[in-house]
């Protein structure tokens, strides 16, 4: 098991010290209004997510967030605890025999993801920010990931939005190596883009944006074959607006079936 030591805080520019407070307010605006208006329709998930598994409602999962702090993401549950299925491991797949097919909804529409309402009232994560990791991947973790508070929503999570895809015909140690080599790496390459320049405003749009992405305006992912021509693509026409020069990381990183990507993988 991977630990991670205790950071100090780390320096935040100062268009980012200034907007901090701002951001924080309209996070637990935003989580305490949604808790509100969405009671209804959270009792009711949790009703049918214990009548169709007879067991606790809620997923709880070990994440890291920001300065590598350990803590407590909260789901509803759509794995069947007594599944024998191993599935994905810490990842999931796409038609996860793991899942049931409630869980299968609630995985589609995202619904799933409602109780980190409460992760973000109480300060572990923001509404928008980089998605926070399992433990098991802690060793991949760098640079601007571990600046910010981790987020429901951000331009990785629209981009990734059917991320089950690309895990077909992968399993077991290759499927964890592909996600450290290849689909970790794109996605801080995406954090990267956005997180060292972002504003308030297009934290706002991007939370619309991730909601549209639930309803299918999103990046139509196929398959590995050209996943580093994608994301480059989708970050010049998504994310270079406004941002400024940016500096790439050195290096890249090959693997079977992918092509080389501007970027070094972290991953131990």
């Amino acid at each position: 098991m991977i630990t991670l030591s205790r950071r100090p805080p780390l320096f935040r520019p100062e268009g980012l010290n200034r907007s901090f407070t701002a951001t924080r307010a309209v996070d637990v605006a935003l989580a305490a209004g949604g808790l509100i208006v969405l009671a209804p329709l959270l009792v009711l998930v949790a009703v049918a997510v214990w009548l169709d598994m007879r067991s606790s409602v809620i997923f709880v999962q070990l994440r890291v967030g920001m300065h590598g702090q350990h803590f407590r993401l909260y789901k509803f549950r759509k794995f069947d605890e007594k599944s024998p299925a191993r599935g994905g491991g810490p990842l999931t797949l796409n038609n996860d025999p793991r899942m049931t097919r409630l869980g299968r909804m609630l995985a589609q529409t995202k619904l799933d993801e409602l109780p980190q309402l409460w992760n973000v009232l109480k300060g572990d994560m923001a509404i928008v920010g980089p998605r926070p990791e399992s433990i098991d991947f802690a060793g991949c973790l760098d640079g601007w990931s571990l600046h910010h508070r981790p987020g429901i929503f951000g331009p990785a999570q629209v981009f990734f939005r059917n991320e089950a895809v690309l895990f077909q015909n992968r399993e077991g140690r290759d499927l964890e190596r592909f996600y450290r080599e290849v689909v970790y790496p794109l996605k801080a390459r995406i954090d990267d883009a956005y997180y060292p320049n972002r504003s308030l405003a297009q934290d706002i749009i991007w939370v619309f944006r991730g909601i549209l992405a639930v309803f299918g305006w999103t990046m139509p992912l196929q398959g590995p074959s050209d996943l580093p021509g994608e994301v480059e693509n989708w970050i010049l026409c998504n994310l270079t607006s406004g941002q400024g020069d940016r500096k790439e990381p050195a290096g890249g990183i090959q693997s079977e079936g992918v092509g080389r990507a501007p970027f070094q993988s972290n991953c131990d």
